[in-house]
């Protein structure tokens, strides 16, 4: 996945410093990820929903708020508002770009920032909320100890995640002053709600509050056992697939024209963990998988294993080439599907030594429907002309069989 590094002006006038995550084939959509409260745009669940994002074709901005990670400016002078304004200004950036962001993300107080900063940014068509406050002020109980020397003093310093962090009067007030039933209600864009349920730091009671005061087209997922920061690789996979597969629905992802000599489009495949076997497999929009290897081969068992997607092949391209003859034909079938099985087996004719070996699928094809002896074999002899069994049979072995009823 290409990372570019980028600043743009913050609300401040300091540089706020962002990474943008592109995707390595045809680029169909942006999204503008907003993270939690005092982290930073490096989290691991950003940093790991943005690269799903990327292998399913959307670019992502993920950006530190002004006074946080790599950018300039004091966090004590910041506000819930001036959060609010830095998104807007990096959805400027980005639309400088030619690349407005079409779905805004947002961790924790990032997802309270992106539903009230959404009515700024005209491009947004959706908007996602992972574990967020119903009340952006109840991010207050992380430093309740230090609220009165806040309004004594004008600002106090508190530890949160075992750094120092000054917190300025100004912020407390503004978190306080911020109703989003109103904002939510006027949304206007589909919204997708994800939260666990153990969360400890924001009850899902919240998304519960998000979601009722949401108009339609509304979704909401569970993240299960996940905590409030996602730590763990596998919740920040899962709720990376489900926003991919969420946002097909609601953004306008239309692939470039297929490159001359290749009609059905380039099939790309790109690794998503360098540590495993896990890959991105695209092929245009809405058609994102997964491909791995099993856990007992080193991988972590995400997705079909490449001669599974080979057996895949072939059984569609048998179901779809015996529908179009029935089809054709005018012939009583109500249902087809194939089982492919895969192995290697002893083929001393394919090669003069003797171990040699050759690949064998085996089809068991069960056909549905009021058809006579004679049509139930003629579609049987048709399996054999698909295409992908008439390529796979150049050099591979391909043995078909009939099911038996039932």
């Amino acid at each position: 996945m290409p990372t570019e590094r980028l600043t743009f002006t913050g609300h401040s006038g300091d540089d706020l410093v962002a990474r943008l995550d592109l995707p390595k084939g045809p680029h169909l959509a942006t999204a503008l990820f907003a993270h939690c409260f005092t982290c930073s745009k490096d989290i691991p669940a950003a940093r790991r929903i943005a690269a799903r994002l990327a292998g399913a074709g959307i670019a992502v901005l993920r950006f530190d708020f002004t006074g946080l990670g790599h950018s300039g400016g004091e966090f004590e002078n910041t506000s819930f508002t001036s959060n609010i304004q830095d998104l807007d200004l990096a959805a400027k950036a980005l639309s400088a770009r030619d690349m407005a962001p079409s779905l805004l993300i947002g961790h924790s107080l990032g997802g309270a920032a992106v539903l009230a900063a959404v009515g700024k940014i005209d491009s947004a068509r959706a908007v996602v909320t992972i574990g967020a406050p119903f009340d952006p002020s109840h991010v207050t109980h992380n430093f309740e100890g230090a609220l009165e020397q806040i309004e004594a003093d004008g600002v106090a310093e508190v530890t949160l995640g075992g750094r120092p962090i000054r917190i300025g009067k100004a912020f407390i007030e503004d978190v306080r002053a911020e109703n989003l039933a109103e904002r939510i209600a006027h949304l206007n864009r589909a919204l997708l709600v994800m939260h666990a349920p153990r969360d400890a730091t924001v009850g899902v009671e919240n998304a519960a509050e998000i979601f009722k005061a949401a108009k339609h087209p509304k979704s909401f997922v569970t993240l299960d056992d996940a905590d409030h920061l996602i730590t763990d690789s596998d919740d920040a996979e899962y709720a990376a697939q489900v926003i991919a597969a969420w946002a097909t629905r609601y953004l306008d992802l239309t692939p470039p024209a297929p490159p001359p000599g290749a009609p059905e489009g380039v099939v790309r495949v790109s690794e998503a963990d360098a540590d495993g076997f896990l890959q991105d497999v695209n092929a245009g929009p809405g058609h994102h998988v997964l491909a791995d290897e099993p856990s007992a081969y080193g991988g972590t068992d995400r997705g079909m294993s490449p001669y599974g997607f080979l057996a895949a092949g072939l059984g569609a391209c048998t179901s779809m080439t015996i529908r179009m003859y029935a089809r054709r034909k005018g012939w009583p079938l109500d249902h087809v599907s194939v089982d492919v099985c895969h192995d290697k087996v002893h083929a001393q004719d394919a090669d003069s030594r003797s171990d040699a070996k050759a690949d064998k699928f085996t089809r068991v094809v069960r056909l549905e429907g009021d058809l006579s002896d004679e049509q139930r074999d003629k579609l049987m002899e048709i399996a054999d002309k698909c295409p992908v069994h008439r390529t796979l049979e150049r050099s591979s072995i391909v043995e078909t069989r009939a099911a038996r009823p039932d």
